[in-house]
C-alpha cells in the first residue's frame, strides 16, 4: 500500500487532483482497490492517495501487474496530443496552400465548426490560424527576396498575387521596404552607438522607426559585429550628440528598469514573438511571470517553450523585459545576456 504522506507530498499527486492534461505522457497513476492505471487527466473519480501509486510509463504500470483504464485509455495518444497533431497537419496545409486558406475550409479539414476551430488552433499554436498564415508567408518572402532575380518575381513566387497586397503588410513583415531588405539592408540607416553601463558594454541602435537593438554585453566590439550580422548591408552610423541623449536614457534604464525606457521601439519578430513581448512589457517592475504564465496570458498554454524562445529572441534588453520572466519554481533560467545581469536587474527592481 502506498503511504499516505508519501503520496499526498508528491507534486505528481497535485497534478492528479487538477487533473492536468499537461502532465498526460510524464507519468501514469494506478489505484490498488481498482487494478486499472490511468492518465493524470483521468475524469474517473478520484482515489484516495493511500489508494494510488505513481510509475514512469504504462510499460511500469503493467509490469505493476495494473491494466489500462478504459475510460482514458492511457495507452492511446492523449487529447492534447491529437490536437497537436491534428493543428499540426493544418499548418502544413497551410503551407502547401498557395493563398492563404479561409478560416471555414481549414474547419472543415479539422472536422470543426470554423468558431470552434479558431479556438483550439490558437490554444495549440499561439496565434490564429491567419497570423500563422501570414508568419509564413513573411518567412518564404524573406527566402524569395535573397533568391529571385527581381522583387516582382519574389512576391508572386511567394504566394501574393497582388503586388498592393504585398507592399500594404511589407513594413510589418520586413521591418523595411521590400528593396531595402533584398538588398541586405543597403537602403536603411542605422544609428549606433557603445557604452558603458553598470553591466558592462552596451550597444544602442535606431532605425527611422525607433530603438531597434539594446544589446548587452563584455565587449564593445562583439556587440557591434552582432549588429552587423543583424543588418549586413544597412549603413551603419555612429549617432550624433542628439542620439548620445538616447543611450544615456537607455544607460539611466539599466541602473533604475523600473523607470522604463520612454523612447519610441522598432521592434521586430514574427506574430507569435509579438504577442509574447507586448505580454512581457505588461510585467509590472519587480513582479516576475513564468514562462507559462505568459503563454496562458497570450491564450497559448501549451506554448511555454515557444515563449522562452521568443524571450531569447529578444534584441531589445531591459525595454522588452525578458528578465521579469521566470520558471515555474520561481528560479532564473536562460537569459541571453547571462544569468547575473538578469539577477541584477530584478534586485534593482525589487529595491526599488
Amino acid at each position: 500500500m502506498a503511504s499516505l504522506q508519501t503520496t499526498d507530498r508528491d507534486p505528481r499527486w497535485a497534478a492528479l487532483r487538477a487533473r492536468d492534461a499537461a502532465h498526460d505522457g510524464r507519468f501514469v497513476y494506478s489505484v490498488r482497490t481498482t487494478g486499472v492505471y490511468c492518465r493524470p487527466s483521468c475524469s474517473a473519480r478520484a482515489a484516495r492517495p493511500e489508494n494510488v501509486a505513481f510509475h514512469a510509463d504504462c510499460a511500469a504500470a503493467e509490469a505493476a501487474g495494473f491494466r489500462p483504464c478504459k475510460r482514458c485509455r492511457p495507452r492511446q495518444a492523449s487529447p492534447a496530443d491529437a490536437r497537436a497533431e491534428l493543428m499540426a497537419r493544418i499548418c502544413r496545409y497551410i503551407e502547401r496552400a498557395s493563398e492563404p486558406p479561409r478560416l471555414a475550409a481549414l474547419a472543415r479539414q479539422a472536422g470543426m465548426s470554423p468558431f470552434h476551430f479558431q479556438r483550439v488552433f490558437k490554444r495549440v499554436v499561439g496565434v490564429s490560424p491567419r497570423e500563422y498564415a501570414l508568419a509564413h508567408r513573411t518567412r518564404r518572402v524573406r527566402g524569395e527576396l535573397k533568391r529571385a532575380r527581381s522583387v516582382t518575381q519574389a512576391i508572386l513566387d511567394a504566394g501574393f498575387n497582388s503586388g498592393a497586397r504585398f507592399y500594404a503588410a511589407s513594413n510589418a513583415m520586413l521591418g523595411m521596404t521590400p528593396r531595402a531588405f533584398r538588398a541586405g539592408g543597403a537602403d536603411t540607416t542605422i544609428r549606433f552607438a557603445t557604452g558603458r553601463c553598470s553591466l558592462g558594454a552596451v550597444l544602442v541602435a535606431q532605425s527611422d522607426k525607433g530603438i531597434c537593438a539594446i544589446l548587452l554585453g563584455d565587449d564593445a566590439a562583439a556587440l557591434q559585429r552582432d549588429l552587423r550580422e543583424r543588418f549586413p548591408r544597412a549603413t551603419l552610423r555612429g549617432g550624433d550628440a542628439g542620439f548620445e541623449r538616447c543611450v544615456a536614457a537607455v544607460v539611466r534604464c539599466v541602473d533604475a528598469p523600473a523607470t522604463g525606457l520612454k523612447l519610441p521601439l522598432d521592434v521586430r519578430g514574427t506574430a507569435f514573438q509579438q504577442k509574447v513581448w507586448q505580454a512581457l512589457r505588461r510585467i509590472p517592475p519587480g513582479s516576475t511571470a513564468s514562462y507559462t504564465e505568459i503563454a496562458q496570458r497570450i491564450g497559448a498554454p501549451q506554448s511555454a517553450r515557444a515563449v522562452a524562445q521568443a524571450c531569447a529572441a529578444n534584441a531589445l534588453a531591459v525595454a522588452v523585459p525578458c528578465h521579469r520572466v521566470v520558471r515555474s519554481d520561481g528560479a532564473l533560467s536562460g537569459y541571453r545576456w547571462g544569468i547575473e545581469r538578469k539577477r541584477a536587474l530584478l534586485e534593482r527592481e525589487a529595491r526599488r
